[in-house]
């Protein structure tokens, strides 16, 4: 089968193709279940025990992961080296090149009202679509990542992203998605698409409106068709 390797950016009913990068993994870290006991939910793992990597390579962190939760082959200078870590095992170099899953942005202004985290008709209307175009893919899991503009407290704005992410996965389950391969995270303020373009930081309309592209829901998708 061949591995999924296109990107799309979805603002509001719009799909567009864009560029992207695939990754090279010389290995998958996979981790032992039922031996991870005292690291359940620090990584996204799927059903064969691999850990689920973004695009650069870096393990994928739950929001469950904290420092001690660190394993050496994601987080070597976090995690002790010791004979009491976790064992995980190398998995047998990829034949090809593995490329970057598909990764879907949603607008947060198409999916909820400003500031909130329940899902607009419009909204529920493209969640259903892209579950749709998912039907024939044969997905390790799914990971939605929620993030908001600066407008608001740090602390705020980390929860809200959270609350959409959760929201959309909450979605995705009723549509028929397992549950078990569905990760969600919040990102808060990071990572902003406007960058420094938008001036201001009293809560305005022409400010809110700047900073629609940083109000977004990213779902990444890895499987196979």
């Amino acid at each position: 089968m061949k591995k999924i390797s296109a990107k799309n950016t979805l603002m509001g009913m719009i799909l567009i193709p864009v560029m992207f990068s695939g990754a090279v993994l010389a290995q998958e870290t996979v981790i032992d279940k039922d031996k991870a006991v005292k690291k359940p939910e620090a990584y996204g793992v799927d059903d064969r025990g691999v850990v689920a990597r973004n695009t650069t390579g870096l393990c994928w962190q739950t929001g469950y992961w904290t420092p001690a939760m660190a394993i050496p082959e994601c987080d070597p200078d976090l995690a002790k080296k010791t004979e009491g870590t976790v064992p995980v095992a190398a998995a047998p170099a990829v034949a090809a090149a593995k490329t970057a899953p598909e990764k879907i942005t949603f607008s947060a202004d198409a999916l909820f009202d400003f500031d909130s985290a329940k899902l607009k008709p419009n909204g529920i209307q493209s969640l259903n679509e892209f579950v749709t175009g998912i039907k024939d893919v044969k997905y390790d899991l799914i990971i939605a990542v929620g993030y908001a503009d600066r407008i608001g407290s740090d602390e705020y704005n980390k929860n809200l992203s959270v609350r959409r992410a959760e929201s959309v996965k909450a979605h995705l389950v009723s549509r028929g998605i397992e549950p078990s391969r569905v990760f969600v995270d919040g990102k808060g303020e990071a990572n902003p698409v406007t960058g420094n373009s938008c001036v201001g930081d009293k809560k305005t309309k022409a400010l809110i409106e700047c900073l629609a592209p940083d109000r977004r829901v990213e779902i990444e998708v890895a499987g196979t068709r």
